[in-house]
């Protein structure tokens, strides 16, 4: 059995133990997929575990920078009380019309509030507003480190900062050897955001490699100082 394979399995064992069936997310990832839509969101395993963390910081104000179809969207407002309230941000018009349809399915949409258009474009207009308890970040990699400025902007100390692909099947190591021009842009841009994480005055952060059906990636978690 190759490595990958197990990791795979164990992913579905951990996902059976932890989740189960949830006839909502299946739908959401089967209508993706109908639409043509590149699967990749977070797994079920990420979506608990963002859950958790929403969960566990007593959060009520959320950020996502990176919607797509709202699989991840509906893991973060559905650990929100009733007064919560989530605010996601997504460039393609096809896929926030999508992910709203998604929210609605999951009888959320009072929770979700949507901004279409390119985020350095929509996230000015959330300056004002009271403060983020926490940012979850997957989106376009070339602005990571644009939008940990924006994350910083519209948090307060002691948000808890998430964000996706932040090791790229380890091409962060040396983006210089990755082949694929668009691939080394992006492994680049992870690099600059991870170093930048790593020694900001006003945060705690630790970076997580993950293996499993998602492949080879990670997490990087903050807290605001």
């Amino acid at each position: 059995m190759s490595d990958h394979h197990l990791f795979g399995q164990v992913d579905q064992y951990l996902e059976d133990l932890f989740i189960g069936e949830d006839p909502v997310l299946n739908q959401v990832l089967a209508n993706s997929e109908a639409a043509q839509i590149p699967a990749i969101q977070v797994s079920a395993l990420q979506g608990k575990f963002l859950m958790l963390m929403v969960q566990i910081t007593g959060a009520k104000r959320v950020l996502e920078i990176g919607t797509l179809t709202g699989y991840s969207s509906l893991w973060l407002a559905r650990a929100l009380p009733a007064d919560g309230q989530l605010i996601t941000l997504e460039f393609e018009a096809k896929h926030a019309a999508l992910a709203q349809q998604h929210f609605d399915l999951a009888d959320l949409s009072d929770r979700i509030t949507c901004h279409q258009g390119p985020a350095l474009d929509t996230l000015p207009s959330l300056e004002g507003d009271p403060p983020f308890d926490l940012v979850f970040i997957d989106a376009d990699k070339v602005n990571y480190s644009a939008y940990l400025d924006w994350a910083l902007r519209l948090t307060r100390p002691g948000s808890v900062i998430i964000a996706d692909n932040v090791v790229r099947r380890g091409q962060v190591l040396d983006p210089a050897r990755v082949a694929d021009e668009d691939e080394r842009i992006a492994a680049q841009a992870v690099r600059d955001f991870n170093a930048t994480l790593a020694t900001h005055d006003q945060l705690d952060a630790i970076a997580l490699q993950q293996i499993g059906a998602k492949s080879h990636d990670g997490f990087a978690i903050a807290r605001v100082r």
